[in-house]
């Protein structure tokens, strides 16, 4: 059977990043600075995703020659597309970054089904699948050392469970409130960490009311929904 030369997801994100890099700097990226990009700390991975680009013929490189990736024409057609795919996401309401508060009723009324945000489909991550993506709009500045600040608009993946240290949009049951924190579980409670020196953290004694509902992957700055 005949090997398909089109990318798959991984080999466009690379892509994309040669074409970037090599506009901007007027060279292409070493091995490494490709494996920050896309997320791979082993060298060898990366020149394995070379390889595979090169088989394609792709990409062009010299061995053994640090800044030698040249994208070949037959590229370029994928290059384009790449960096022309937009995707909408749902900007499903808000979410606060500051003391849990109760969801206003009114919030329903913010966001209509028509209401998305666009995302170039190269800037999120590899392995994110966008059906299980949506995005909500933050509401105050308990996450800003994590670089989030009111108003600002976060792409979730959807989770029901999280690891120690991930930040996720939360739900407390009990009082039909809200929250963005970062989740830690000690023992049989959950601490629910700001990233603000000026705020306390948040202890739940009762697991089951913390309902995750997803996971930050990246964040948008200074979005403006539509009037």
């Amino acid at each position: 059977m005949a090997r398909s030369k089109e990318p798959n997801e991984r080999q466009l994100k690379i892509l994309e990043f040669l074409a970037d890099f090599q506009e901007k700097n007027g060279f292409p990226p070493t091995i490494r600075e490709i494996g920050e990009h896309i997320g791979v700390t082993s060298t060898s991975q990366v020149t394995y995703y070379l390889k595979q680009l090169s088989k394609k013929n792709l990409i062009e490189r010299g061995d053994h020659i640090s800044r030698s990736i040249r994208i070949l024409d037959e590229a370029q057609q994928y290059v384009r597309s790449g960096l022309n795919n937009i995707v909408q996401l749902p900007v499903l309401g808000r979410i606060v970054a500051s003391e849990p508060i109760p969801i206003p009723e009114s919030d329903t009324t913010l966001f209509d089904s028509e209401t998305t945000v666009d995302i170039a489909r190269s800037a999120l991550p590899v392995r994110e699948k966008i059906s299980e993506l949506f995005a909500l709009e933050v509401q105050g500045d308990s996450m800003i050392d994590a670089m989030i600040e009111d108003g600002d608009i976060i792409i979730l993946r959807k989770a029901q469970e999280a690891r120690n240290g991930e930040m996720v949009a939360v739900w407390l049951d009990d009082n039909n409130e809200t929250t963005l924190k970062y989740f830690y579980r000690e023992g049989k409670r959950i601490r629910l960490q700001p990233a603000n020196p000026t705020m306390q953290p948040i202890y739940i004694d009762n697991p089951e009311q913390v309902r995750i509902m997803g996971k930050v992957v990246m964040v948008v700055r200074r979005y403006e929904s539509a009037n």
